[in-house]
This record gives structure tokens, sequence and C-alpha cells, in this order.
């Protein structure tokens, strides 16, 4: 059994955190390899982790998933949540999101009071992200940036309790790791060009995340006319509501982190396990 971990030029064997699941994969005797998106690739699956360069060339990325036999998670998945404006029709589903208004190039956006976040529907790594109460240099930002946009009163308890990171495999839960807060400082600001570089640790999460994040999958899989089983990967991240509610900020169906750093080596197994019997259908 062959099978490829999907990363771009700038990180050819990804960025230590998949290290784990390599070395899962190949101790199940798995022919396990890193190549770079873009390259006609041969394998039994093709595994997409570390392409985090695509949102700058979106139409190639896509066009690539599309002439890849064997992706997980598959092209119509890809397509879907690429664009965060899925956070807006995951919340006319009655899924609890953090509140969220799409943004047009051009538009006059009406900002929410206080404090809130402007990011863009396509990208990844937080870069572009910013945090902002001035409504003018929001605008300013939204302009900048030049591509559709979401906006989203901050949620002020991710500065005391950052988000929660919810793992699953095969649709089943997993594990879970904390991320702390990125924008004290206004604008997420990029170490490496790719992504920004967080704070993680490993968490328990409450009963109430868990049954989110499982609400969230359900709702998904339902609208691309799947099953929850169907994702072979994906990591919900919620925050805490002003009521202490969990509310969804995202949901990552196509090249998250997964946090094997920050939690036992039983994790990696277990996605391991989920790889293999993708590969073998």
């Amino acid at each position: 059994m062959k099978v490829v971990l999907a990363t771009c030029d700038a990180l050819p064997a990804g960025d230590g955190d998949d290290d784990a699941l390599f070395d899962a994969l190949a101790g199940d005797g798995v022919d396990v390899a890193w190549a770079s998106w873009g390259a006609d690739i041969d394998a039994d699956l093709v595994v997409l982790r570390v392409t985090w360069d695509y949102t700058d060339r979106l139409d190639e990325f896509l066009a690539w998933c599309d002439r890849t036999p064997a992706l997980a998670n598959p092209v119509r998945v890809v397509r879907w949540n690429t664009d965060k404006s899925y956070l807006v029709e995951l919340a006319a589903h009655g899924v609890a999101v953090v509140p969220t208004a799409l943004v047009q190039p051009g538009d006059d956006p009406v900002f929410p009071d206080g404090e809130f976040v402007v990011k863009p529907t396509i990208g990844a790594g937080s870069r572009g992200v910013g945090r902002f109460s001035d409504h003018a240099e929001a605008l300013a930002h939204l302009r900048s940036l030049g591509v559709p946009a979401l906006v989203q009163p901050y949620q002020s308890n991710v500065d005391t309790h950052g988000e929660t990171a919810l793992v699953f495999f095969a649709g089943e839960y997993s594990h879970s790791f904390h991320k702390g807060p990125m924008l004290a400082g206004g604008l997420a600001e990029s170490d490496t060009g790719l992504y920004v570089v967080e704070k993680l640790g490993g968490i328990e999460p409450t009963t109430a995340q868990v049954e989110l994040a499982r609400q969230v999958l359900d709702v998904a899989a339902e609208l691309l006319a799947l099953q929850r089983k169907d994702f072979l990967y994906a990591r919900v991240d919620v925050v805490e509501g002003e009521n202490g509610e969990p509310l969804l900020l995202e949901l990552e169906l196509t090249e998250p982190t997964l946090g094997f750093k920050h939690t036992g080596a039983e994790a990696a197994a277990r996605l391991s396990t989920a790889i293999q019997a993708a590969a073998s259908r």
C-alpha cells in the first residue's frame, strides 16, 4: 500500500507535527512518502496535509485536486471548505456559529459595536486576519485585502480561554488541543510567510464542545451529501461565547494541523488505521 502525504515546496517534509503520523504509517508497513502538491502522484491514497501555499494559487490547487485520484479529504469537500463562507451556510442550518457576516469587495460593511475580527474567506494559517475596534482602520484593511472577507464580533473570552481544537478521524472523536489567543496585537503576523506560529497545548474538551463538534460534522456531511465517517480527518475549532456556550469558529477539512505533538502516540495510530481503511476501498 502506498500513501502520499501532500505538502508544499516550502515544507518538503511537513512542519514537524505530522512526524508521528509518518512514523505510525511506516510502522504499520505502509509505503509512505511526502510530495509537494502540483505533481502527478501515483498512490493508493493522497492525504492533504501541509499544502499551505494554496491560497495564493487556489484555482491551480483545485485543478490539481480534481485530477488527483484517491484524494483525502475528497475534492468536493476541499472546494467547499477552502472558502470560509461555509460558516454562513452552517449557521443557516442551525449550527451555533460565531456571528458571521460576508463582505464582498466594494461593499460598505456594517461593523459590529466593540471589537471585531476581519478575515479573508480564502486563507490559511491566520494570514490576513485582524482584530479591530476602529471602523476606519477595519475598512482600510478590508480594502487592502481586496477579496471577499468575513466580519465577526470578537469573542473576548478567547483572551483568557483561547480556542479548543477538536480532532476527528473517520467521523470519530480522537483528541483535542488548546490554541492560545493570536490577535492581542491586532493583526496576526506570520513568522514564516505561510502561517502564524500558534501557542498550542493539550486540553480536555467539555461535553458541550464535543456535542457541538459532532453536530457541525453531521450538518457539513449532510450539505455535502456525505456521512460523517467520510471525512478522513476533521478539526473543529470552538470558542467560548459571551454566555459561556461553545461556538464554532472554524471547521478545518482541508489541511489542518492535527496536534499530534500535543497528544499521545495513539492518536497517530488511529489516523494510520483510518488512512489504511480509506486506501483499501
